[in-house]
């Protein structure tokens, strides 16, 4: 059994800071859970709808995902295998410890991850910006066309803004609905969740999101269900507030 000292102990918890929740979710690091997009990737066909056949191949991926240890099911044991895992990662010389050495090159690893994710976002929305100013589309930005995109660079700036706030919320509220959702799918309490519950869940889902039992969830139905999430979320905000 490997020795943790405190150090190594403080390293594996910044480290699996995550969690059981986001693992469950099955995304990876600036992708946060985030039911709605969930929802469209669901979509393999890329009709508009979602048949319970997409539902399930989709269900399927993500429960691959969360199978860490691949015995499965989705358990405590998979928290604890992707803990070993990123544990691992930071044990650079493999002797059963972490040293202050390999912690701070795991944190280094880890942000400059963080930094080239952002790099990539920030150059997608910088050339979809200049697409917008460059309204005679020479390939330059003339003086008039820098003037009259200042507003629109201002108003670019206040929707990033409520974008990364309201991509915040969407991954706590994720983390809450992921936790609801297996404690339901665990039928039988057993504090696992089989291939057989996952998908039973799914098909509960799938029937409650299709209002009208065509046998698809469409994207009007979609975005039924998305405001009746906002209105909830409004309403636990209100009590929540007196």
């Amino acid at each position: 059994m490997r020795k943790l000292t405190l150090i190594a102990a403080a390293s594996a918890l910044a480290i699996g800071g995550a969690g059981i929740a986001a693992a469950q979710q099955g995304y990876g690091p600036g992708k946060g859970p985030n039911r709605a997009a969930a929802l469209e990737r669901a979509d393999l066909n890329g009709d508009g709808d979602i048949s319970l056949e997409e539902a399930k191949a989709h269900g399927a991926e993500r429960f691959a995902r969360m199978d860490a240890n691949e015995d499965g099911q989705i358990s405590k044991a998979d928290r604890e295998a992707r803990q070993e895992m990123r544990f691992d990662r930071a044990d650079a010389n493999a002797d059963g410890e972490i040293t202050p050495e390999e912690m701070a090159a795991a944190s280094k690893a880890r942000e400059a991850e963080r930094a080239a994710r952002r790099a990539e976002r920030q150059a997608r929305r910088q050339a979809m910006m200049f697409q917008r100013l460059d309204t005679d589309g020479s390939g330059g930005l003339s003086k008039a066309e820098m003037e009259a995109g200042k507003a629109l660079m201002a108003e670019a700036r206040a929707e990033g803004s409520d974008r990364r706030r309201g991509q915040r919320l969407a991954r706590r509220a994720g983390r809450r609905d992921t936790m609801r959702m297996l404690r339901r799918a665990d039928t039988n309490k057993d504090q696992a969740v089989s291939r057989e519950e996952f998908d039973a869940a799914i098909e509960t889902r799938f029937a409650r999101l299709d209002t009208d039992g065509s046998g698809v969830i469409t994207k009007a139905e979609r975005e039924a269900a998305k405001e009746q999430r906002r209105f909830r979320r409004g309403q636990r905000g209100q009590g929540a507030g007196k």
